[in-house]
């Protein structure tokens, strides 16, 4: 029986949600870095190949399982993926499937965002370090000053507790006077940001020699260097287009199950895919990478992670008015994390007001909690060990935010397109000014795009086995022992989530069709 739950208010505060949903923080400073990295323009090639085999299916693929799932008063993955693997499937089996599907979906919303929250924080408190000129002396050691920030409880914990306050009220508050309303404000303000500080970048000169110039970065970026084109930057390009779209998450179906009936998904997954390719593709290849560039040469855009707050920021007390511009970039980056958190968040406080209904205000308040517990670990590392290396934070990313986003995209895509099958197609065109046709399904949401997720699962897998992350003890921590005990605790961690989800989304889908289970076929259908 379907229960009455709040839709969105309108379509536009619907499609930007959405897009901030997908665009974050790895549109600015993860994408940059990541086709410089791998052959610059050539990087483009297995970029937008990606985009078209695994992001846009994926993308139709967890919009239709979003709105489908909330047709019978469900916002978490697990009973979505149950409903439509029942239409192939024994129900017995398709529970076992929704159980999986319930387990990865809540790794990800409670782990990952446990350090992105973290990653969340520093953005603001930069933006008030540099803001209030906390590292613009030219004697300050911007990697120091960075070490000693993360190892500052005072600076950490407060920033970080301030995000995760702000993302508790804006959920609380609801799908229309919360998220769509924060929504509504952040996106915007996030383009505005982005071209004031693509004018600055392309009005710098060449500050430190004639040759390091915006337009020489930008060459360097869209330049394809086809000898840095190989397996390695296709595998981070398929990466990228996960991360960036917040795809195999569950999050996107999560927004989605807010949706009417006959609400246009087609329409709505593409408007979500254009605003992050325009965020990600033209705003972020068009910052950080230029003003790197500029002042620290081809050597410079090596920094990575590291870009954001060691390298830009000893660019910023360089340049002129790099303090307003400096703040704005790391505003850019809160409300871009931000607005990606916040799908997370809801995922969450959706789970408790459906498992044991919990209202609203109350969930996020629990929500707020869990993460605080959660996130601990992350904020503590730094402080109690005295390093910069974050191992419990690389691990926990190496796993729940590279890895598991690709298995539960590849389950998604198998249970939409070879369980529910044609069925699939018909919801997806359901009320869709444009429509999906058939050979697009046959050739791509049941042939290319599951394959290509498989081929992309096993050499990925390869590449972790190269690298030692299979190891009881990784190879990335074997020279620092000290490290070892949070690598490991991170593991306990992820898999006491992962086998507590699967429980949860196992007894939840029991509990509400055990009947059809037990009598092993489907006694009630929703069109």
């Amino acid at each position: 029986m379907s229960e009455k739950r709040e839709n969105w208010g309108s379509k536009l505060g619907l499609i930007l949600a959405m897009a901030g949903n997908a665009i974050g923080l790895g549109n600015f400073w993860r994408y940059p870095y990541q086709a410089a990295k791998n052959g610059g323009g050539a990087f483009m090639i297995p970029y937008f190949a990606a985009l078209i085999l695994l992001g846009i299916p994926l993308m139709l693929v967890e919009w239709n399982q979003g709105r489908y799932g909330g047709k019978y008063g469900h916002g978490t993955l697990g009973p979505m993926v149950y409903l439509q693997a029942r239409e192939g499937a024994n129900p017995k089996v398709a529970r076992i499937l929704g159980g999986l599907a319930g387990a990865l979906a809540l790794g990800v919303t409670v782990l990952l965002n446990s350090y992105y929250n973290h990653i969340i924080g520093w953005t603001l408190g930069y933006a008030f370090e540099t803001a209030t000129g906390g590292y613009m002396d030219k004697a300050i050691n911007t990697g120091e000053y960075f070490v000693k920030y993360i190892q500052s409880p005072g600076k950490v914990m407060v920033f970080w507790l301030i995000a995760l306050a702000v993302l508790g009220f804006a959920v609380m508050r609801g799908i229309q006077k919360g998220i769509e309303a924060w929504a509504k404000f952040m996106m915007p303000t996030i383009y505005v940001f982005g071209i004031i500080l693509i004018i600055r970048t392309l009005t710098l000169g060449a500050p430190v020699k004639p040759e390091w110039t915006p337009i020489a970065g930008l060459n360097y970026i869209w330049s394809p260097r086809w000898q840095d084109l190989n397996w390695t930057a296709a595998l981070a390009a398929a990466g990228q287009i996960f991360f960036t779209l917040s795809l195999g998450m569950g999050i996107i179906q999560n927004y989605a199950s807010y949706l009417k009936p006959e609400d246009d998904i087609v329409l709505s997954g593409l408007a979500t895919v254009s605003l992050n390719e325009l965020a990600e593709v033209i705003l972020g290849g068009t910052i950080a990478i230029p003003i790197a560039y500029t002042f620290l040469g081809p050597e410079g855009l090596g920094a990575g992670v590291g870009l954001s707050f060691i390298a830009l920021p000893n660019i910023f007390r360089q340049m002129a008015g790099g303090q307003i511009f400096g703040t704005f970039w790391f505003l850019l980056l809160f409300f871009a994390g931000f607005t990606s958190a916040i799908a997370m968040y809801n995922y969450l406080v959706a789970l408790l007001e459906e498992e044991a209904g919990v209202p609203r205000r109350v969930g996020s308040v629990l929500v707020f909690v869990i993460y605080i517990i959660f996130g601990l670990p992350v904020g503590l590392e730094p402080i109690l060990t005295k390093t910069a290396d974050l191992a419990y934070l690389t691990e926990l990313d190496n796993w729940v935010g590279s890895y598991l986003l690709v298995v539960l995209g590849l389950l998604e895509v198998i249970v939409t397109g070879w369980l529910l099958g044609l069925k699939g197609l018909e919801e997806m065109n359901k009320g869709s000014f444009w429509k999906v046709s058939k050979t697009f399904y046959n050739v791509f949401i049941q042939f290319l795009t599951p394959v290509s997720i498989i081929i992309l699962l096993g050499f990925s897998t390869r590449d972790y086995f190269k690298a030692g992350y299979f190891k009881w003890i990784p190879s990335f921590v074997e020279k620092t022992p000290q490290l070892v005990p949070w690598v490991l605790a991170a593991r306990f961690v992820m898999f006491a989530v992962l086998i507590i989800g699967f429980i949860q989304a196992y007894r939840n889908i029991g509990k509400k069709y055990g009947q059809e289970i037990y009598e092993g076929r489907v006694l009630v259908r929703r069109d």
